[in-house]
């Protein structure tokens, strides 16, 4: 069962949030009332999935998602934002968020987000990403990921999916399989240290393999 920390300092959010997962099957095993109790409700209790609200006293949603994915664990956050192309969701999503849902998402969408995110792959389609992407993103070639650990196809792939192609639409402009697609996007994402395409889409912009505008 997916388990799932919810962290908003509006007990009202919370507790919405908590009957709409549990009533689908989904485990809410904490709850936080700020950044700071989230990152410590990670260490304790090892969640699935977070939904972090972003702005929140004490520590904001922000900082809590940096310090979450700067450990080792395998739990994925979920930015939860009244805008859809908030600055804000836009750093989360560089910090290490898989994705973001706006606070009126529907019931159905909320689960079914939850449960995508714990696969490995990004909530979001990757040409919205590239759209938040291209309006926020601020280049930084100096960045400390190397790209010269990458294949020369390594690249080609990692580059396609910046300019938001799926694994099929990758696979036809390359002329492989889909599943050697996800082989090279599995091999990137580990060299790189990359959780998820979000974070995929992300690097391609800040260290200039792409700039905001190419197709």
């Amino acid at each position: 069962m997916t388990r799932v920390v919810i962290a908003d300092d509006q007990a009202l959010v919370r507790t919405g949030f908590r009957m709409i997962l549990t009533a689908r099957g989904i485990e809410v095993v904490g709850e936080a009332a700020d950044g700071a109790e989230a990152v410590d409700a990670v260490r304790r209790l090892h969640p699935d999935v977070v939904l972090m609200d972003i702005r929140m006293p004490t520590m904001d949603g922000l900082e809590a998602t940096r310090r979450i994915a700067a450990t080792p664990t395998q739990c994925r956050v979920l930015i939860l934002t009244t805008f859809d192309l908030d600055q804000y969701v836009y750093a989360a999503l560089a910090a290490g968020a898989s994705g973001f849902l706006l606070k009126d998402v529907t019931p159905e969408h909320l689960a079914a987000a939850v449960r995508l995110v714990t696969t490995g792959d990004a909530l979001l389609a990757p040409s919205i990403t590239r759209r938040l992407v291209e309006r926020f993103a601020t280049p930084q070639p100096a960045l400390h990921r190397d790209l010269s650990t990458l294949t020369p196809r390594e690249l080609e792939v990692l580059t396609l999916m910046g300019q938001g192609l799926s694994n099929a639409e990758i696979a036809t402009t390359l002329t492989l399989s889909e599943a050697t697609v996800k082989t090279h996007a599995a091999r990137i994402f580990a060299k790189l240290t990359l959780r998820d395409r979000t974070q995929a889409v992300v690097l391609v912009y800040e260290t200039g393999l792409i700039t905001p505008g190419d197709h």
